[in-house]
């Protein structure tokens, strides 16, 4: 079997705390409790990846930082895999604000991706910025037989509306199920080009649509 993308939200930021919707690089800093939560993940990883990647927001690249400290492996950073960028309701934390952006990314879900954030970007401007880089990642180190995991440190929203078009699993369990600071989704390389997700957040695979909304974080 070949090696996984890991996916892993970033560690938990003033922004999280606040519930300020914080998109544009380079974004607000890790708490303490965000830096706890990446040393954490970094020694919890058993075997340390092939390749370590992060997005160019601050938050990612402390994130991957620290994974870098535990593991020995290498933090690069890449463009053109930040977070959704809302626009209009960037910096804001208003119940409104949260509310508008959760109304149109919960239609991206559900095959709506021409509609735009106001003043942001829609659901195909993420996908067309993300997934070639991830298709990349994928040709470069993940096409052999004897491939080895990467880990990629990234946002929640993003990586939620990336791999529920990659790999198919059901709209309405992508839709509610958000991913707190460093949890993963973690994509397998299938055949044809496609990718088959193993594991969301708190959940190993088969997903089914019966599992009630989680988390709070307009972001995660």
């Amino acid at each position: 079997m070949t090696g996984k993308l890991i996916l892993v939200r970033h560690g938990e930021t003033e922004g999280n705390v606040a519930k300020i919707l914080d998109t544009r690089l380079p974004g607000l800093p890790l708490t303490e409790r965000g830096v706890a939560q990446a040393k954490t993940f970094g020694s919890n990883l058993i075997v340390p990846p092939q390749r370590l990647f992060s997005s160019a927001a601050l938050r990612a690249r402390q994130t991957g930082g620290y994974i870098e400290a535990a593991t020995g492996v290498a933090l690069e950073v890449l463009e053109d895999l930040q977070e959704v960028q809302l626009g209009d309701l960037e910096g804001l934390g208003t119940r409104e604000a949260h509310e508008a952006f959760q109304d149109v990314y919960h239609a991206w879900h559900f095959g709506e991706l021409s509609l735009r954030v106001p003043g942001g970007e829609s659901g195909e401007d993420v996908l067309a910025r993300y997934v070639p880089t991830l298709q990349r990642l994928r040709e470069e180190y993940l096409s052999g037989p004897d491939a080895a995991d990467i880990v990629l440190v990234s946002h929640g929203a993003a990586m939620r509306l990336v791999s529920r078009e990659l790999t198919g699993v059901p709209r309405l369990f992508a839709a509610n199920n958000h991913l707190d600071n460093t949890e993963t989704i973690e994509l397998l390389p299938a055949e044809n080009g496609g990718w088959e997700c193993t594991r969301w957040g708190r959940y190993p695979a088969p997903f089914g649509d019966a599992i009630a909304l989680t988390g709070d974080d307009p972001m995660g």
